[in-house]
């Protein structure tokens, strides 16, 4: 009895432990949790008494961890929160199996506690690979991501992206708790708090010896950022109202997602208004038309307007599953009926593209599109100066998601050596230099139009080289630590 006791108060103490991990991200932004908040689930994991328990342990973690992350879709999702956070969680059991087979009891001998400050971090970055595939939400959560505000550390996302950042995070937390474990040898501690030490000093040191990115330029955007307006009227009147109080000279101006909820191709009105605002801003306007065009679908189109109407346009090809259409809604279309699920499916684009607007190269992206790394380091490749991401997040207004949307910025600037900019219709509105140093913050309960000057760079660093290495590197050693356990199991 006292064995079972103990066992329910440790998968209790995991999954509250994933739950305060949570809280690395904004808007609580403990970014210090990032370095620390790993380790106890990785002790509770490794204590426990069997391989079985072990993976329970890190599924009941992992689950808390995503609950407590988008708890922001309880009122949409409904009963379906918990089920979806459980299937997500599921992705950790493989954690729990490799924190088992080289930190459990049994296996605190020999080699293993070393292949450990390797093959767990790899694992945990493989995990965050697969959440971040667009059909299970994107990279929301990203251990990495709760590093935005400390600008050394940062600064490794240009070598390998959020995914190095996250494996160097989680090299940190296995070494502290191997160094802490009961039963391991004075080696095994030695190398493992010597890990701990030495990869947040080699981070640190690396951000705080690269230089200033080279400025090549400098753009004045102005964003508008409305609020939360229900009425499609109403809003789009209020981005013209907002655009014309804007006082200066910008050199473009840009809405956020669906501030158009008409074609303008349809409804000569609507084009008109589009390109007086322009001819009166004496500035581009980059808008979102979010309608049903002229095919019967809806659409979510990054326009570039002028007085003499549309120059150029991008139509957003990753789409929210569930929110923006429903995954094989043959089957799953009874969803709609319980929850706030798209009653009709957005068409995707179909290509990434950049704009020469007032002679700068922009990288176009809408809301969602800004979660995925691959999609930033593309756009830097075919030219962008600057990416800009027009979102709405007003679903959500006054949560989490809106921050932690916002903060994604940082990251992408510095992995890619290029200002980001986030122009939200109902905040968070954000702006970061090439080194991922702030240059807007707007939340969400701040409204107007906002003007904000960008330093331009065009770095290729590392990350746009190269690509996803890190989570390359971390595919591989996961598979070949399994095959090796595979191997061991099947010769036994």
């Amino acid at each position: 009895m006292r064995d079972s006791a103990a066992q329910w108060f440790a998968r209790l103490a995991v999954g509250a432990m994933g739950a305060i991990l949570a809280l690395a991200m904004p808007a609580p932004a403990w970014w210090w949790l990032g370095w620390i908040g790993v380790a106890p689930i990785v002790w509770l994991v490794a204590t426990a008494p069997t391989r079985r328990e072990a993976m329970l342990r890190s599924w009941l973690g992992g689950t808390a961890f995503l609950l407590v992350l988008h708890y922001w879709l309880i009122p949409h999702m409904g009963v379906f929160t918990v089920p979806v956070a459980a299937f997500v969680g599921l992705f950790w059991l493989p954690l729990g199996l490799a924190v088992w087979s080289y930190l459990g009891e049994p296996f605190r001998t020999g080699a293993r506690p070393y292949l450990a400050l390797l093959v767990v971090p790899s694992v945990w970055v493989a995990i965050e690979g697969i959440r971040s595939w667009e059909y299970l939400g994107g990279s929301w959560g990203m251990l990495g991501l709760s590093q935005w505000q400390v600008g050394p550390v940062l600064q490794t996302a240009a070598l390998g992206g959020v995914w190095l950042l996250s494996f160097g995070l989680v090299v940190t937390n296995v070494g502290l708790t191997t160094a802490l474990l009961p039963g391991m040898a004075k080696n095994h501690r030695r190398v493992a708090l010597g890990a701990a030490l030495l990869v947040p000093a080699l981070m640190v040191v690396y951000g705080a010896s690269r230089p200033d990115a080279a400025v090549t330029g400098e753009v004045t955007l102005a964003g508008v950022q409305t609020g939360v307006i229900d009425s499609n009227r109403e809003r789009l009147q209020a981005h013209l109202d907002l655009t014309r109080t804007i006082e200066g000279t910008v050199d473009f101006v840009v809405w956020g997602q669906s501030s158009v909820a008409y074609d303008p191709e349809q409804d000569p009105e609507v084009e008109r208004l589009l390109r007086e605002v322009s001819g009166e801003a004496e500035a581009p306007v980059l808008v979102n038309i979010d309608a049903r065009v002229g095919d019967g679908r809806i659409r979510k189109v990054f326009v570039h307007y002028t007085p003499e109407g549309p120059v150029a346009a991008y139509a957003k090809q990753r789409l929210v599953p569930f929110g923006e259409y429903i995954p094989l809604r043959p089957l799953f279309g009874w969803v709609a009926d319980f929850t706030e699920a798209a009653v009709q499916d957005r068409a995707r684009g179909e290509e990434l593209t950049t704009m020469q607007v007032a002679g700068v190269e922009v990288g176009p992206l809408v809301s969602y599109e800004s979660t995925f790394p691959a999609m930033r380091r593309r756009l830097a490749q075919l030219g962008a100066a600057v990416t800009v991401v027009q979102g709405g997040t007003w679903t959500f207004q006054g949560t989490w998601a809106q921050p932690q949307q916002a903060s994604h910025e940082a990251v992408r600037a510095v992995a890619t050596g290029r200002p980001a900019v986030l122009v939200a219709v109902s905040g968070t509105s954000s702006a970061f230099d090439a080194r991922g140093r702030l240059l807007a913050w707007y939340p969400a309960d701040w409204e107007g139009a906002f003007m904000v000057d960008i330093p331009l760079s065009a770095e290729d660093t590392p990350y746009v080289r190269f690509g996803d290495w890190m989570l390359w590197l971390a595919w591989t050693a996961t598979a070949g630590a399994g095959t090796v356990g595979l191997t061991r199991r099947l010769s036994r």
